[in-house]
């Protein structure tokens, strides 16, 4: 299967170079099984054809849907011109921009930032979840999804994050706000890097000593993995 990447931001500083690119990070969290091809979305490369590829996961981003930023209308229209053609999978920003572009709204939310180890209740099943009634996994955002898109349903959420993981049966596509990308070690770094300038310390200190917690990551890739197989091959 052919997995495009559309990769639209990067770890901050020098996290980069210690963790990777967040295209990395899917690819080492989806495994070999795949070819993958990534698209640097802020340098404006987009697939000139959906079918490029077999699917296509939206990464995160520190951009907001709602900035005036070149590469925003053209990543939202690629996604309207994919939608129910190939498979999408979209994460944090990735989660946002696809309802965005479908028909929602996403907002900067006046909770504030929601970081750490977040836990969704399970409101829904779709043919590639598994029987969990709860996942956790680590999160980090401001912006969230206030309106749901037509056709979207809830599959997971909690009262911090109600639209936590969405499910578009007639689109071959889901999203999450969470990260099942980032490893707790990254979450941790990204957290210490943005201490008393998003953060504050006591904030900080909950978030990491949240991560400690049992954890979904590889729960959420099998779900991914199984959405993907379903998708391609039905």
């Amino acid at each position: 299967m052919r997995i495009g990447l559309l990769e639209t931001g990067e770890p901050p500083g020098d996290l980069l170079d210690t963790y990777g690119s967040y295209s990395s990070m899917f690819e080492a969290l989806l495994g070999t099984g795949y070819a993958y091809r990534v698209y640097d979305v802020q340098k404006g490369e987009l697939p000139a054809d959906p079918a490029e590829n077999d699917a296509y996961i939206v990464t995160g981003s520190a951009a907001g849907v709602y900035d005036p930023l070149p590469w925003i209308a053209p990543l939202k229209a690629f996604l309207r011109q994919a939608k129910g053609e190939t498979p999408l999978v979209g994460v944090c920003f990735g989660h946002q921009i696809m309802a965005e572009a479908f028909g929602g709204k996403v907002v900067k939310s006046d909770k504030g930032w929601g970081v750490g180890l977040h836990a969704y209740e399970v409101a829904a099943q779709a043919p590639w979840m598994d029987a969990a009634r709860q996942v956790a996994v680590p999160a980090s955002h401001q912006d969230q999804v206030v309106e749901l898109p037509p056709g979207a349903r809830v599959l997971a959420g909690s009262a911090f994050t109600p639209y936590g993981v969405l499910a578009y049966d007639d689109a071959k596509a889901i999203s999450m706000q969470f990260h099942p990308e980032f490893s707790p070690a990254y979450a941790k770094a990204l957290i210490e890097a943005r201490r008393g300038s998003r953060f504050t310390d006591e904030q900080a200190d909950a978030a990491i000593a949240s991560l400690s917690g049992p954890n979904d990551r590889e729960r959420m890739a099998a779900w991914i993995a199984r959405f993907l197989a379903q998708e391609t091959q039905g």
